[in-house]
């Protein structure tokens, strides 16, 4: 026998499982989510909430109390190709109730959903508790073993969600296959202080042979430095002077403050991974979020792609929890759900990775402004469009319950 049950575990504690435990608790169904961390708090995590994200917050009621918490509104994207500054998106058109991308750090976005959760009395949230594998009852998932303060466990779920991310134990345990589509660069994020008279607008820079994004955290930047795939061993081996130098030339005004980076542990490597289970589920388990499918940092619709799988997941399953059981097809129906979108936004990513990511990467040559974005300056309406599927994506959710 278990020693705790519950009707849905879902394990991990990102905007995927905070979230559909939100929901789920909301609705009445008891739930327990599982965090391996003793809290929220990790650098370099996407920062980024998108307006998707903050129409389903408005749909709950709670977007004035989340926007209330110190965050940064970027209403327009842009990119610096050479010496020519182009206007990417324009958020200011999409109909939503927030026509702007919120920055605010991941762990504050946790702690929100967190405490929002925590006025539910069906919803319980066992920090520091790892789940470590399946418990089974013949094909048929029926919850998970745990490592926690007061030692190994076993919790008893008639569903299991993983939503523990790309790097998923329970995915793992599940056997399940993935696809993989690869990706041509991996990301070196580092932050470096921000003064007031520096620019405010959040932006890349793009020169032959290098990818530059600067997010703007408010008190700080938090940058991006893109490299070519398995390229860390070469930034390493060239030494951290050079990588400052890097640095300053692509961001002049951040010359003074390079020094910031002391020593190589002062930048972080993020092992850029695009795929996708063919199957998310089997009896008494589904996977959602990165899970189910890791996406590329282009774009950074990573967390509201996750977002969204959590609404259609609980759109879908809460009516049929409160009326008795989930059915394997109820799980299958969350796939059926979210795998276009899923798909034709990884097909998005691919093909910028691949003719614009890698080939800029390889160039030693000043690069050339693509014809989209020569357009878009020419006819502002154009940037509408990147900004409805970065903004909103190819189908956003909506609340049901």
């Amino acid at each position: 026998m278990a020693d705790l049950t519950t009707r849905c575990c879902v394990v991990g504690g990102g905007p995927a499982g905070m979230m559909l435990g939100f929901l789920l608790a909301r609705a009445g169904i008891h739930v327990i989510v599982l965090e391996k961390h003793a809290d929220f708090l990790r650098d370099f995590r996407g920062d980024t909430v998108h307006p998707s994200t903050m129409q389903v917050m408005h749909e709950l009621g709670l977007l004035d109390a989340f926007l209330s918490r110190p965050h940064s509104e970027v209403r327009t994207l842009a990119a610096q190709i050479g010496e020519e500054m182009f206007e990417i998106a324009d958020f200011s058109h999409l109909p939503t109730r927030a026509k702007f991308v919120a920055f605010m750090p991941q762990w504050d976005f946790l702690d929100f959903l967190a405490d929002q959760a925590k006025l539910l009395p069906a919803f319980r949230l066992m920090m520091q508790t790892e789940a470590t594998g399946l418990l089974r009852d013949a094909d048929r998932i029926t919850g998970v073993t745990a490592q926690g303060p007061e030692g190994a466990r076993e919790i008893g779920a008639e569903l299991v969600i993983a939503c523990d991310g790309r790097h998923s134990t329970i995915r793992d345990a599940t056997g399940f296959r993935v696809v993989d589509h690869g990706a041509p660069m991996d990301i070196l994020w580092l932050r470096i202080s921000k003064r007031p008279n520096d620019r405010g607008q959040t932006l890349g820079r793009i020169e032959a042979g290098h990818i530059f994004i600067m997010l703007d955290r408010t008190d700080y930047w938090q940058c991006a430095y893109v490299i070519a795939k398995g390229g860390i061993d070469e930034v390493h081996a060239r030494g951290l002077e050079a990588f400052r130098a890097d640095v300053a030339r692509l961001a002049p005004y951040l010359s003074d403050r390079v020094h910031e980076l002391a020593t190589w542990d002062d930048v972080k490597l993020l092992t850029v991974a695009v795929n996708r289970l063919d199957t998310w589920s089997r009896p008494g388990l589904l996977c959602i979020g990165d899970a189910a499918h890791a996406m590329s940092p282009v774009g950074g619709v990573g967390i509201n792609l996750a977002i969204q799988d959590a609404v259609a997941a609980a759109n879908i399953l809460v009516p049929r929890l409160r009326q008795g059981h989930a059915t394997p097809a109820d799980l299958a129906a969350v796939q059926r759900r979210r795998e276009r979108p899923t798909r034709m936004t990884q097909a998005l990513q691919v093909a910028v990775q691949n003719r614009v990511i890698s080939r800029t990467l390889a160039r030693n040559t000043k690069p050339k402004p693509p014809l989209a974005l020569r357009l878009a300056r020419w006819c502002p309406p154009l940037r509408r469009l990147p900004a409805r599927i970065i903004g909103m994506g190819f189908q956003p959710e909506h609340i049901r319950h």
